[in-house]
């Protein structure tokens, strides 16, 4: 991908950057930011593949949907630990994204940079540049997740100095080295927030006989989870349906329950990065212990989370501004400047 040399050619072929995320997916462009920000949900009806609302009914509008809808109705998620894991689905998705975020119809097909994990298959990188080329694109590009959030954190990536970073998503958790606009070394596991949410509804169904639905496990998993010993007990009521008797019950929560509800899963994200740091080279290992962890992602704002991993790396960590949008202002920052981080793109021809 290489800078544009002429500005009427942007206005008639413009460029987007794609953050296509188990949970939400960001559509950005050079010089305006985050343009669209919508859940990575679609709303067909069962037994086929037609999106309701005349292929409309995708990000918003199917998660107003989700666990409300009649059984004739599906909701899917499209992407699923961070890769596409249903290509027509996610096709319908990009498609109506792309659609909002270029309303002018006569312009000319836009080139898309998309952020892809660092250890992607070839199966499943092949299935995402057929996803976002099948949905309208001319040209995919793809660049590494990581290295799209850590532009987007502010790391030094162009300069000799390593920078360790977690991106803690919904499907998947990435750990990384970063260094000259490189990754020296990367660990990632399928285990994310979307996990933090099931260990939450299966303590309260082991337990407590109460089954909750994943809106209520991610409300209860936000407002008292914590990943550490917290300073004050925070509780709250919590909503179900009574395993025994089949009716509605509400019960009194408390956050100690929810801390260890997610021992298990949490302990194998710090597993993770301690297993990155165990693999860096000695020169680098200097660096990070002064440079300290950044933490982004969505699940990187679980309380307590940054002291956990300070408490067993022995290292500074922090959460990262606005956590949840590194990677797609990454990759704003990326198309705004091409003439300086084109070499963190790989070029793809759309299939």
């Amino acid at each position: 991908m290489r800078p544009r040399a002429f500005h009427i050619q942007r206005l008639l072929r413009p460029d987007f950057g794609v953050d296509l995320g188990t949970a939400c997916t960001r559509i950005v462009a050079p010089g305006a930011g985050i343009l669209l920000e919508e859940p990575t949900l679609v709303a067909v009806r069962r037994g086929s593949r037609s999106v309701l609302g005349g292929g409309d009914a995708v990000g918003y509008m199917a998660k107003v949907m989700q666990g409300r809808a009649p059984e004739s109705i599906q909701t899917i998620v499209p992407v699923r630990r961070g890769v596409v894991a249903d290509v027509e689905v996610a096709q319908a998705l990009l498609d109506t994204l792309l659609r909002k975020a270029r309303p002018r119809s006569w312009s000319l097909k836009p080139r898309v940079l998309v952020a892809v994990p660092a250890d992607i298959t070839p199966v499943e990188r092949q299935a995402t540049l057929v996803t976002v080329g099948r949905a309208g694109a001319s040209r995919v590009f793809v660049v590494a997740k990581l290295l799209a959030a850590g532009l987007g954190a502010g790391l030094p990536l162009n300069q000799p100095v390593a920078s360790l970073i977690c991106d803690i998503g919904a499907g998947s958790t990435e750990i990384a080295v970063l260094s000259m606009g490189e990754i020296a070394v990367t660990e990632s596991v399928r285990v994310a927030g979307d996990d933090l949410t099931r260990a939450v509804a299966d303590h309260l169904r082991r337990r407590h006989k109460l089954h909750v639905g994943d809106q209520m496990a991610e409300r209860i998993k936000i407002e008292i989870g914590a990943a550490a010993t917290l300073d004050g007990e925070l509780t709250m009521d919590v909503s179900g349906r009574d395993a025994v008797s089949g009716m509605p019950r509400k019960m009194p929560l408390s956050s100690a329950e929810v801390i260890d509800a997610l021992r298990d899963p949490l302990r194998t994200i710090v597993d993770a990065v301690e297993r990155t740091l165990e693999r860096c080279p000695p020169e680098l290992a200097a660096d990070l212990m002064e440079n300290g962890m950044l933490l982004c992602g969505g699940s990187a704002q679980v309380r307590g989370l940054d002291r956990r991993l300070a408490e067993s790396t022995g290292m500074p960590v922090r959460v990262a501004q606005e956590p949840t949008t590194c990677v797609a202002r990454g990759l704003a920052i990326c198309l705004e400047h091409l003439e300086i981080w084109h070499t963190l793109i790989q070029s793809r021809v759309a299939a």
